[in-house]
């Protein structure tokens, strides 16, 4: 497992990391999951993503339990907070009142002390962002937190963020967590080049476009049984992908694949780890044989004909357009 640092900072991550969106007591059982990340570890991956949000907070409780016994020291665990976690009012978005509980309840979840990457999982219209920023920073001086990033933020976003963490002696965003794929290249005209202004890194979610790119899913085929596109918790972001000629163009990537010895999901994951501002891919799995045959992808260099080949095979259905990139204009 090759190891890159996230932006320009000194936090050295595995390229691959492991997240449990929806599979840390959401698809599979915690034995299952389990195991997952025990093969991730003997994989060679130290970083693993999660946020409170996910299964709606047991996610958390989940990763810490299965990374429990494991040196601290020799991991990068990131998590997130602005989704509702509870009923209330305050349950929800960026104030300073649901960051600063939110990430004692995500510590106590993880049974850890600090949390090596804290991310603002959405931008928050509703709230000052210097006050998200200034609680960010506090946690910082706290040590319940070593680095601050953020997902799914719009350049103009980050802009602003970077240019108040300046003026007030914050510390800055070193991270962005966007949806990157093959199919999904939103982020390519706007976001990258101006995290690559500041020095933020890119950890990437969904590489495989929510397993798309694997090649499992056939035009005119229903969805294979147990996928996620079958698993109500993963069936609404991956709908969208599921067209016949999205489906079609994917298979063109097969022989792509085939000829450089690599199965069409390794071959997803190469791709996106050829772009310099990517610091991490983020996998998921449901077995360890899926953590296995991921992690061949880590080191593969792809040349400029097979990239240009992917472009040709994918042509028009690449999702390009940036104002993709976007948060709820309320709080959720």
């Amino acid at each position: 497992m090759e190891h890159r640092y996230l932006g320009t900072s000194g936090l050295m991550v595995s390229e691959m990391a492991l997240g449990n969106w929806i599979t840390h007591a959401g698809q599979i059982e915690e034995q299952a999951a389990v195991e997952c990340v025990h093969a991730a570890l003997d994989a060679g991956i130290t970083t693993f993503d999660t946020a409170d949000i996910y299964a709606a907070t047991k996610a958390e409780e989940v990763l810490g339990r299965a990374l429990k016994g494991q040196r601290r020291e020799g991991l990068e665990i990131f998590t997130k907070v602005y989704w509702p976690t509870g009923p209330g009012m305050n349950d929800r978005g960026l104030s300073r009142k649901h960051i600063m509980e939110s990430c004692n309840a995500s510590l106590r979840r993880l049974g850890v002390d600090y949390v090596d990457l804290y991310q603002a999982h959405r931008f928050d219209y509703e709230t000052p962002l210097e006050e998200t920023l200034r609680a960010f920073d506090d946690l910082v001086r706290a040590g319940k937190v070593l680095y601050v990033g953020v997902s799914e933020w719009r350049a103009e976003e980050i802009e602003a963020a970077i240019e108040i963490a300046e003026k007030m002696g914050f510390d800055r965003i070193i991270s962005n967590q966007p949806q990157y794929s093959m199919l999904y290249r939103v982020i390519e005209e706007r976001v990258i080049p101006t995290c690559e202004t500041y020095g933020i890194g890119q950890i990437v979610w969904s590489p495989m476009a929510q397993g798309v790119l694997s090649g499992k899913y056939l035009p005119g085929q229903p969805p294979p049984p147990g996928s996620r596109a079958t698993d109500k918790s993963g069936s609404t972001f991956i709908k969208r992908l599921l067209s016949d000629p999205i489906l079609e163009a994917v298979q063109r990537l097969r022989p792509i694949a085939e000829g450089h010895g690599l199965s069409m999901g390794q071959l997803a994951l190469a791709w996106v780890l050829q772009n310099d501002a990517v610091s991490a891919a983020i996998i998921g799995a449901t077995r360890p044989e899926q953590i296995a045959d991921n992690v061949k992808a880590s080191g593969v260099e792809l040349d400029d004909a097979t990239m240009a080949a992917i472009d040709e095979a994918l042509g028009h259905v690449i999702f390009r357009d940036p104002d993709l990139t976007r948060s709820p204009e309320t709080r959720p």
